[in-house]
């Protein structure tokens, strides 16, 4: 069976030869009459030479590219492309681990899967896709997953948020499981700290888990401090701090919904005699004005930028509210600072930080250089895919 193809315009095609994953629609000169959304597509140039073969969606990125090689694209070529992200975690260690039961089997770019993302926590997997095209393949990835973790009693898809709305009408898209029913156990371990996951109702696929080794590196320094974790959801932090023996602990956030997550886990937490304590609160505005003396502050907001257009607006929000942590900890005090905004760089981000402490006219050092962990891979073909940064400083 032939692929239909879509052509590109004459010098549209130097991205996709830098084996760039996305075509944008103003590449494209002519498309099949029958391709439909979702379709598998082969990508050509002006001159008719293959380049690469991918999803198709209407769209600003009308096609997502996952394989750069002309071969047979069938259920077996999924199944592999899902084995292939699976050896991955077993090298770092993952896929049989006492100690961490949660981890991402699959990243999208970064695995050469753009469109599909795959979470385990514990016995459940959660498929989550951004392209109709993935989604059209989720029972394909259900049977895989379950073949190559025979551990797994249930795949849940949680796609209905992710999805455009005008999907929904043409195809039965709802959250709900392709295998399984839904557990009575709903906890997994993330450096042996439990966590309560919440995959029905919670934020992405339930739970940060690219931040797993940041919470790690905030434990090995908790003994003892006084942490405030703003837009903490579920808590993550903050586990980790109380059971490394932090001697108190607030954890904020404007949603209710996720201090109810919260507290869930603060009740799993070992050490029962550490004190800690919820706040509903907007953290730009709780942060200006400390009356605690925190040795650590936690900056962890949600994406500032989702594209471009928004990205000055987004750098003023990061240096407004790390200028206002900056001038409120303690002298010798510590701050974690995020940004998950797939348009602010590495050195955007740094020179936004640099920003805030002249503007707080305090000294700040950098103690580590924070990233995402190996589960969520960074295509180096795509540099959108190295989507979350850190600092660790220290102010003087």
């Amino acid at each position: 069976m032939s692929i239909p193809k879509v052509i590109l315009k004459p010098a549209k095609d130097k991205s996709i030869k830098r084996f760039h994953p996305w075509i944008f629609s103003g590449a494209i000169k002519t498309i099949e009459q029958t391709i439909q959304e979702g379709d598998v597509v082969e990508i050509e140039s002006n001159k008719g030479k293959y380049l690469g073969t991918g999803h198709f969606q209407d769209g600003v990125i009308n096609i997502r590219v996952f394989e750069f090689k002309q071969q047979t694209i069938d259920n077996n070529y999924w199944k592999n492309k899902i084995k292939k992200a699976f050896i991955n975690r077993e090298n770092l260690n993952l896929t049989n681990n006492s100690s961490t039961t949660i981890y991402r089997l699959v990243h999208a770019e970064g695995d050469d899967l753009p469109g599909l993302i795959v979470d385990i926590y514990n016995t459940t997997a959660v498929i989550q896709c951004h392209s109709i095209g993935m989604w059209r393949l989720k029972d394909v990835f259900c049977e895989a997953i379950t073949e190559l973790l025979p551990n797994i009693t249930c795949v849940y898809d949680k796609s209905a948020e992710t999805l455009p709305d005008k999907y929904h009408q043409s195809y039965p898209i709802k959250n709900a499981y392709l295998f399984g029913i839904d557990p009575s156990d709903k906890t997994g371990k993330e450096n042996n700290n439990l966590f309560s996951i919440n995959w029905i109702n919670g934020q992405k696929t339930g739970f940060f888990i690219d931040q797993r080794e940041n919470r790690k590196l905030l434990g090995e320094i908790s003994k003892g401090k006084k942490i405030l974790n703003t837009f903490c959801y579920s808590g993550g932090f903050s586990i980790y701090a109380l059971n490394n023996g932090a001697k108190e602990v607030h954890s904020l956030d404007s949603s209710k919904k996720a201090i109810s997550l919260l507290e869930e886990n603060i009740a799993l937490v070992k050490a029962k005699n550490s004190k800690h304590k919820s706040i509903v609160a907007d953290a730009m505005e709780y942060i200006k004005n400390l009356n605690d003396d925190y040795d650590i502050i936690i900056l962890d907001p949600p994406a500032f930028a989702k594209h471009q257009k928004a990205r000055h607006k987004a750098i003023q929000g990061y240096k407004r509210l790390n200028a206002r942590a900056i001038e409120q900890i303690k002298p010798g005090g510590i701050i974690f600072t995020f940004s998950c905004s797939q348009v602010i760089s590495k050195e955007l981000f740094r020179n936004t930080i640099l920003s805030a402490s002249i503007a707080a006219e305090r000294e700040i050092k950098i103690l580590h250089q924070l990233h995402q962990p190996a589960d969520h891979p960074i295509n180096i073909f795509h540099p959108e895919s190295e989507y979350l940064k850190g600092l660790v400083i220290q102010v003087f």
